[in-house]
């Protein structure tokens, strides 16, 4: 490529980059859907697991809780 080319080229690189960073006009429409790589897809997975498993957590908790209440009320 002569030098007058790869400018051409550089600028439509730079104005494609700067497209690309602008917020669409209208966000409810639907929106582009991208690639999810296998290392993306099992951070997601990882995240959705660790989040079910607190929620597990929360809902055995309060049932210990209320088994040992009456075993305190009753030595008292």
């Amino acid at each position: 490529m002569n030098r007058k080319q790869e400018m051409i080229k550089k600028m439509a690189k730079r104005a494609k980059a700067r497209k690309n960073k602008v917020v669409p006009s209208n966000p409810s429409s639907k929106p582009v859907e991208r690639y999810i790589s296998k290392a993306e897809r099992a951070k997601i997975a990882l995240a959705e697991a660790a989040e079910q498993a607190a929620a597990n957590n929360e809902t055995d908790t309060p049932a210990q809780d209320v088994a040992d209440t009456p075993e305190t009320a009753d030595k008292k």
